[in-house]
């Protein structure tokens, strides 16, 4: 847990995926089980969902880009990281080591920290079955990197399209503990 606070503190990364739009979910469902958020977007996800709606729900600013040198952290070290959505661009450059976004640097990093990370992939059939990802998965599963399927389990309401269930990401962190 975090040294400064009483809650242990989520790192949630959004990567640009439509499902995006629906990330307060994920924060909510998080802020229910006793989480503090910090949010970390790839620059492109920015314009997949409500900023300021997500901003004003953490009481953050969602970090996107490289803070100055002697900038203060805005956010404490993470006790967790989820990754929702995590597109095929993420994974793969993640599991290569590739640094070029302050999303993609901080999944590194993560690994480094020891923290519990979750990932709920957010990729069509045709990019899965690229043998880039499948290998991508291999690794980061090999570093301990727990993914779950956001879409078992059923379907909307209305029984149209699978539902995207951000929740699976804390519970792989529950299980994780």
């Amino acid at each position: 847990m975090t040294e400064d606070a009483s809650k242990p503190f989520l790192y949630v990364v959004v990567c640009a995926a439509g499902i995006a739009q629906d990330v307060g979910e994920l924060i909510i469902a998080a802020q229910e089980r006793g989480w503090e958020i910090g949010v970390i977007a790839t620059p492109l996800a920015l314009r997949f969902f409500d900023t300021a709606t997500v901003e004003a729900r953490t009481g953050r600013r969602i970090r996107s880009a490289w803070r100055s040198p002697g900038d203060p952290r805005p956010f404490p070290d993470p006790d967790a990281v989820v990754v929702a959505p995590a597109t095929f661009n993420t994974v793969n450059k993640w599991a290569a080591g590739i640094s070029d976004t302050l999303a993609l640097g901080t999944l590194c990093e993560a690994y480094g920290l020891g923290v519990p990370i979750a990932v709920l992939p957010c990729v069509s059939e045709a990019l899965a079955a690229h043998p880039a990802y499948r290998a991508s998965l291999e690794r980061l599963n090999g570093m301990g990197v727990r993914f779950g399927d956001p879409y078992a389990g059923g379907t909307d309401a209305d029984g149209g399209r699978p539902r995207f269930r951000w929740e699976r990401a804390l519970d792989l962190l529950s299980s994780a503990a």
